[in-house]
């Protein structure tokens, strides 16, 4: 019988009450993964976990402390309150935490019009194992594949419940249904390998077995024959399935709490061109059927759109409580938490503006350079945006694909490359992260 998670966080919030504390929050998730992995069409590793995790976090002044367990019964959640009580009065003071007043807190709580909890069946491992053997054999059918690494599928539900001392109470309920397949062809030191992997929320959208597996081996293929790239400065290409994570570092740098540390190398750009003019960075934490949206953030405010970047122009950094009272402003709603930890700023669903063209555009328009297709390692200079990372791709020619590359960095500066984006239009949707493939003028290339 599953646990009544809103009554065992009024409890938690009681025992920390009684314990001394002045205010607290408490967050409890009750949660059920199973994955199944198959090799040569075999079951290889199976695997179910269930339980429950429990924080609370308590306030003495300006002193917190933040504690876990995955123990619910009372005496345990009364030595809890106690030790986090404990804790928070030998903690050192920080003059900008503190609970969400009332007049702050989210009102709509009502979180099924999100759509993030498929009400079906769980999958039975057998139907799981199915799924992961179907995608193996279907990597396996590609010509040029040599064997399959790995193929998985899994599935995940979670319950979140949230409460606090100033009189906030929220729920989710998430769920998750997973497969990939990760192939391999030639061996021993020309041995490549690719991979495709789909996660959706809703089972029914999830793409099937067959083509995630095929596409698998395709990808894998391509591969064959990779070389290391010349040496020079060329245009970069980053593929959407990798470009989320350029914008990845722009976002990280106006996260509020680099900002108030002073250690982002964006922390004196407020209301510059950061981006070309046109393009626009969005936050849209409603958006259905996708992982990452909320109602409310970890502290309990209503969420809405915001535009991070517009036609170009930072327009605002992204804050919980805490960096927002340091830097003098409001919060945007962007907080969340784990269960041991307080809250931070943390983003829901970000889009970039699409382009007109599609990839293949952009790779006849670049003429000589290089499509990035995966990334290894990274060095980044949190201060100066200074940018290198390991890569593997294709090389393009007179704008056509002409062999496969690997064993080659890319460097530059953040800032620079930003500026001279250009993006294709071929975004995928059903991510919290909708970018599209990415193309970059100029970058220092370290191959042959």
């Amino acid at each position: 019988m599953a646990q009544d998670l809103s009554a065992l966080a009024a409890q938690l919030l009681d025992a920390a009450k009684r314990a001394g504390a002045e205010a607290a929050d408490v967050l409890a998730v009750d949660g059920t993964s199973v994955s199944i992995d198959v090799r040569a069409g075999a079951l290889e590793h199976a695997e179910r976990s269930e339980g429950v995790d429990i924080g609370l976090r308590v306030l003495i002044g300006k002193r917190q402390a933040c504690v876990s367990a995955s123990d619910t019964r009372e005496e345990t959640l009364t030595t809890m309150a106690e030790r986090a009580v404990a804790m928070a009065r030998m903690a050192p003071e920080d003059p900008y935490i503190g609970l969400a007043e009332a007049s702050q807190l989210a009102q709509d709580r009502d979180t099924s019009v999100l759509e993030l909890y498929d009400p079906t069946d769980e999958p039975s491992p057998a139907d799981l194992q199915q799924d992961a053997a179907r995608a193996e054999a279907a990597a396996l059918a590609v010509e040029g594949v040599s064997q399959v690494q790995s193929a998985s599928a899994a599935y995940g539900r979670r319950r979140i419940q949230m409460a606090a001392s100033n009189g906030f109470e929220g729920r989710y309920m998430r769920s998750d249904r997973m497969t990939s397949c990760v192939a391999i062809a030639g061996d021993g030191a020309k041995m490549e390998r690719d991979y495709c992997g789909e996660s959706r929320v809703f089972q029914t959208d999830l793409p099937t077995p067959d083509d995630i597996g095929t596409l698998a081996g395709k990808r894998t293929v391509d591969r064959i024959g990779a070389r290391k790239p010349k040496t020079g400065s060329y245009p970069v290409l980053y593929d959407e399935r990798i470009s989320a994570s350029l914008i990845g570092h722009l976002l990280g740098a106006v996260n509020g709490a680099s900002i108030a540390r002073g250690s982002s190398w964006l922390r004196d750009a407020m209301g510059e061109f950061i981006l070309p003019a046109g393009l626009s960075i969005v936050e849209q934490p409603h958006r259905k059927r996708v992982t990452a949206s909320r109602l409310f953030d970890g502290e309990g405010l209503p969420t809405k759109d915001r535009a991070i970047i517009e036609n170009g122009r930072l327009m605002g950094w992204t804050l919980d409580l805490a960096s927002a009272r340091k830097l003098g402003m409001d919060s945007t709603a962007s907080a969340a938490r784990g269960v041991s930890s307080p809250p931070s700023p943390s983003l829901s669903n970000v889009t970039l503006t699409q382009g007109t063209q599609t990839r293949e555009e952009l790779i006849a328009d670049m003429g000589t350079g290089l499509l990035v297709t995966s990334m290894i390692g990274s060095t980044i200079n949190p201060t100066t945006g200074d940018y290198s990372r390991g890569a593997a791709g294709f090389w393009i020619e007179n704008g056509e694909i002409a062999y496969a590359v690997n064993e080659c960095t890319i460097a530059g500066n953040l800032r620079e490359m930003l500026a001279t984006l250009i993006p294709a239009n071929d975004a995928r949707t059903h991510l919290s992260t909708v970018v599209p493939s990415l193309l970059v003028e100029g970058m220092t290339l370290a191959g042959d």
